[in-house]
This record gives structure tokens, sequence and C-alpha cells, in this order.
């Protein structure tokens, strides 16, 4: 008697010399599983993956590629250890002395204090602005200090006999941002009139109106080659300025919102750029799209610095300081400014922030009427304040 057996359930027995055909149905005994390949010996080994089908899933035998993401290099937090009040309204302008014994702030009490970066001592106030002042520079080759503000005025302190020695007109409506060229005697002012001025220090003639922009230019650096004049705007768009012909070179759209603060690095053929969408870093002279910065800080950003370390800092509407690593992109410390005791929440505000010149200390100008003053702790160690660093898996390229 032969028999033909379906595992399923149950099971049908035929009887091929049954004449009759009839047919017996038995329920089916429940089989052992069938032993792996693995364990017959002479049976080639597969791959098994618990609780995966037939069908093994690609990730399993994929290699594992290591991210070319370059790894951020450890910095100390940096921690606030002064703050200095005297000004009588919001602090929005700061700027450095060459030789990094002073360095000067620019405030809505229509004044410019002048500090000692050691002490913190007040060293002079200078007066004359009928507005706030938005917008501070001092020369690198004359005593001069030049301010700017929204009583549309640019001026020129002569700090020997700390006054007014020229005046610059010309802008229709307040001046937001003021630099000066690294090697030639000129300065720089953008503002709500959407033009970027260049003025000769010297003779206060007004060489070149460029224009382009579509609303306020609030961000301008200067630099010693082409692009010597490089502009960031309201209208969400950085332009890079032909000097000698007074024309755009080329226009850069990858922000959606204002672009109100650029910081140029100090050492790399680099800049990055804050708007609210994003923190973008491009190359010069050509001003190709590097990356974004990891993270977002999600708040209007007001203020940028790098320096020569590699550690950016920016500043937001909101009372935020993030700090980052240059190279990678990576966030390692989120700070949030403390207002001055007295005043409101909502005055937790940084409008300006500077690197004195050896990059060491981070001064903040801010909504508070206060000026807080930042170093890194010394005390803390790679292994106090591990690098929490996740490589992004998609690369955006735009």
């Amino acid at each position: 008697m032969k028999l033909t057996i379906v595992f399923s359930g149950t099971q049908q027995i035929k009887d091929p010399d049954n004449k009759g055909g009839s047919t017996a149905i038995i329920p089916a005994p429940h089989m052992l599983p069938k032993a792996p390949d693995s364990t017959i010996p002479g049976k080639n080994t597969t791959l098994s993956i618990p609780g995966s089908s037939d069908r093994f899933s690609t990730s399993a035998m994929m290699e594992r590629i290591p991210s070319r993401w370059p790894r951020p290099v450890w910095h100390a937090p940096w921690k606030n250890y002064r703050v200095i009040s005297g000004h009588l309204g919001w602090v929005r302008s700061i700027a450095f002395e060459p030789g990094n014994e002073w360095f000067c702030t620019g405030s809505a009490d229509r004044t410019i204090k002048i500090w000692d970066l050691a002490s913190g001592t007040l060293k002079l106030t200078l007066t004359g602005h009928i507005e706030q002042i938005r917008g501070l520079a001092v020369s690198q080759r004359h005593t001069y200090l030049f301010s700017a503000g929204d009583d549309k005025q640019v001026k020129c302190w002569d700090l020997e006999q700390n006054k007014v020695i020229r005046s610059y007109h010309g802008h229709l409506s307040g001046v937001y941002c003021l630099a000066l060229h690294p090697t030639i005697d000129i300065l720089l002012t953008g503002g709500r009139d959407s033009v970027c001025r260049v003025w000769d220090i010297r003779t206060k003639a007004h060489v070149a109106a460029l224009t382009g922009h579509d609303n306020t230019v609030c961000s301008v650096f200067a630099r010693p080659t082409d692009p010597q004049v490089v502009t960031g705007s309201h209208d969400s768009t950085i332009k890079f300025w032909d000097l000698v012909a007074g024309r755009t070179m080329c226009t850069l759209t990858h922000h959606k919102k204002s672009v109100r603060a650029m910081a140029l690095h100090p050492k790399e053929k680099s800049f990055a750029s804050a708007s609210a969408d994003n923190i973008k870093k491009f190359s010069l002279p050509k001003g190709e799209f590097l990356h974004n910065m990891l993270s977002q800080q999600k708040t209007i950003i007001n203020a940028m610095a790098v320096n020569e370390d590699g550690v950016l800092a920016t500043a937001g509407d909101n009372g935020s300081m993030w700090f980052w690593d240059w190279k990678s992109g990576h966030n390692f410390q989120q700070d949030q400014t403390i207002v001055q005791p007295g005043s409101l929440e909502s005055e937790a505000c940084i409008y300006a922030l500077s690197y004195d010149v050896s990059g060491s200390r981070l001064v903040t100008c801010e909504a508070d009427k206060t000026i807080k003053m930042w170093k890194e702790d010394l005390t803390a160690t790679p292994e106090s304040h591990p690098v929490n660093f996740k490589p992004p898996k998609d690369i955006r390229r735009y």
C-alpha cells in the first residue's frame, strides 16, 4: 500500500490498490521543525537572521561604509565671567581695538562707550549721535573710530582728540552695518535704503553706491582680494561685489529669510552666514555652498563671530547663544543668557558679539543694557565634556 501525504493541517491518504477510489482524511501529525542546513554536514552554510523571512533584508548583507563627514574637534565649553552695566539703552554694536587693550560699544542711549578689556572699567563716553548706534569699527592704520546709526549719520572720531573730525553724508535712511577695508582707506556702510555705500575715509567722498539689494543691507564685510565686499540683506540674498566696477559679481540665494549676520573665517577662505532658517557655510572667492550647520537654532540670529580655533558663536533674539565647531558644523554648546535683575524676560536678547583680537574672550551686547564677557572653561576636559556627535545621514546640497 502506497501513501501520499500532504502536510497542511489535515491530510488525504489515497490507496492506489483501492479500486473504489475512496479517500480517507485523517488529521496530520505535528511535524518537528526542519534542522537548519548549517547543522547538516556537507551542506552549504547560509546566513540566517532570526525573525526574518526567506527573502533576506539587504541591510544585513550591505557593507557598512563609515561616514566621510569630518569629526568635530573637541572645544572647551564657554562660560560667562563678567557682566558690565553702564549703558542706559539696548547695546547694539561692538568693535575691538587692534592692540586688544580696549573695546567700544554703541547703544540705543545714543552714546559710544570705551571699556578696558582686562578690568571691564569705563574709560570714555562719546556723544554726538542723535539715534541708536548700530555699527562700529576701529581702524588698524589710524587712530580713528567709525560709527553709524539710525540717524543716517556715519561719523569718524579721532581718538587722540576724542571728537568727530568727519561725517559722511549720503544715506537716505538708517545705517545698519559698517566695515573697513583691510588694505585700502575706504569705509563700507549698509543701510535701510538697500544700498551699500563706499566712502573715501580721508576726503569724505562718496566713491560708489553698490545697488542691487531689494531690502535693507544688514551685514557687510570686506576682504583684501575679490570679492572685496560681501553684503547680506533682509531680501534673503548675499551679494559679492566687484569694487572696481561697482557691480555685483554673484548673488547667493540659498537662504529663505533675512541674512542678518555673517562671519569671515580669520584663516580659511570661507565664511558663514546666519538666517532664521539655517546657518550656512560658503567658500571664497567663488561662493560655492559647503554645508549647513548640523542643528537649527530656531530663532532670529542677530550676530555671529568665529575665532582662529574654529569656534563659531551665534547669538539669537531669544537670548540663546550657541557654539559650533567650524569644520564639522557640530553644535557643542547651547547657552542661554541671564537677564540683569529688574529686567523683563523678553530682554534676553543678544544684538552683537565679537571675539577679542586673541580669540580667547567673547563679548556680547544685550537688550538688558549689559555687556557680558565669556571665556573658555579651563577646568573642562574631553572626559568631563565628551563630544556627542552623530554624523548627518542625508547631506543637503543647498
